[in-house]
């Protein structure tokens, strides 16, 4: 049982500190795409933007600001789908976000963890629509 808590006392150690010193922390002047996510349950407040050539990410900033969840859970969204495909993207969900994490947020808390990927997946929509591209 220890061993369980200090392997989740590590993955949230991270959380904070992509909280405390987020990376991708910023916009992208004439993103691809970009979206703009509010969470009214907390207050987290965060935009997304995307570079995407090729059918592929090829950049990922956020900018806005919010709990250690929703915020550290951004700045590991974007490190991750750099170099993704549209596609592979689009396929993400909840359970890919909790593994990323590396510990499940509870019920509650899972709004937090995956308001960056709701506005990931908005953007990438907006794209399409756009005529940036196909899923």
């Amino acid at each position: 049982m220890r061993a369980l808590q200090v392997a989740m006392d590590i993955y949230a150690e991270e959380i904070v500190a992509h909280y405390e010193h987020p990376h991708n922390k910023g916009r992208i002047d004439g993103a691809s795409a970009s979206f703009h996510e509010f969470s009214p349950y907390c207050g987290d407040d965060l935009t997304l933007y995307l570079d995407i050539s090729d059918g592929k990410v090829t950049d990922a900033k956020f900018d806005g600001s919010g709990c250690a969840i929703s915020v550290g859970s951004a700045s590991m969204l974007t490190d991750l789908i750099k170099g993704k495909s549209v596609s592979e993207i689009v396929r993400m969900g909840p359970a890919q976000v909790i593994e990323m994490l590396g510990v499940d947020p509870g019920p509650v808390r899972l709004k937090c963890a995956t308001l960056s990927l709701k506005a990931v997946h908005e953007a990438i929509k907006q794209y399409v629509k756009n005529g940036g591209g196909k899923t």
